[in-house]
């Protein structure tokens, strides 16, 4: 609960929290503010016509429609599910793997550790982006197949974090205490350390969970993510490629196509940012005596 008081009190952390807030409430009235025209599959985005150049705002189409006749107003509706979906399975897939493999390289350390930490090291010397691309091709063009990318080259960081932590939190002396009346590894793992070494990865997820939202959003617009049609914020934009220098001499006549699945992405991120944000200032103790 004082937790929850100090985030809400901090102005920038109401805002992002207020943010999140929008952003459900969008989600879960989808349904009811954008009917879906394909009961089988919701998230296909539906279309009026197959013609390239976009319509502008209309009272049938109330954000226009991009390149494809693909309404814009669908796609950012039903595309907040999928920020979600994306952002909170692939950042916590992440993180579970990551505090895996960190919690045993840490607390059994000696050969466990290097080898474990060895392969953390090869994976960050792969590029990520280039090396998602790479593994999305290797898989298939999908939602799902970029995700499980994005979850193949993010979990390195969680490794790291927690490792740091354990390291330092298992040499003090309730930890030591713990061993001294002969709990089991396992046991003083699970309910000592890894507890009291879990603050900063907090912090990780609530951040990585927009850019994982850019990540395959940036995937999609390459071609790699989501397929065409389907209702995803950088599919939204790849579909506006075409028609961002305008046309006819107006350089702002499409900026419907870019600004309306845009700016979505600019205030998820950003809500994710500012809740972790405040979420490093509360949980440690190191800031809140900086403040």
């Amino acid at each position: 609960m004082w937790v929850l008081k100090q985030l809400l009190t901090r102005p920038l952390s109401a805002v992002g929290f207020l943010l999140l807030f929008a952003f459900v409430v969008v989600a879960v009235i989808a349904p009811w503010i954008a009917p879906a025209q394909y009961a089988n599959n919701p998230y296909r985005i539906p279309r009026d016509g197959y013609w390239a150049e976009p319509k502008p705002p209309s009272a049938e189409h109330i954000l226009g429609t991009s390149e494809g006749q693909y309404d814009i107003f669908y796609g950012v509706v039903w595309g907040t599910r999928t920020a979600f979906r994306v952002g909170i399975i692939v950042t916590l897939s992440a993180c579970l793997i990551g505090m895996t493999i960190g919690s045993i390289a840490a607390y059994y350390g000696g050969i466990v550790d290097e080898i474990l930490m060895r392969i953390v090291d090869i994976f960050y010397t792969l590029p990520f982006l280039v090396a998602a691309m790479v593994l999305t091709v290797v898989l298939g063009r999908s939602l799902g197949n970029s995700m499980i990318a994005l979850t193949s080259f993010t979990w390195m960081g969680y490794a790291r974090v927690l490792r740091s932590e354990i390291l330092r939190i298992k040499e003090l002396d309730y930890s030591q205490a713990a061993r001294s009346i002969g709990a089991g590894n396992f046991r003083i793992l699970l309910r000592h350390i890894i507890p009291n070494a879990l603050y900063p990865v907090f912090v990780m997820v609530s951040m990585n969970i927009g850019s994982m939202v850019i990540a395959v959003s940036t995937l999609s617009f390459l071609g790699l993510g989501a397929e065409v049609g389907y209702a995803d914020w950088g599919q939204m934009i790849s579909l506006a490629r075409n028609w961002m220098l305008g046309g006819g001499g107006d350089a702002t006549k499409y900026w419907f196509t870019v600004v309306c699945p845009g700016l979505p992405i600019i205030l998820f991120v950003l809500a994710w940012n500012l809740v972790g944000d405040a979420l490093r200032d509360v949980l440690d103790p190191r800031m809140r005596g900086s403040r």
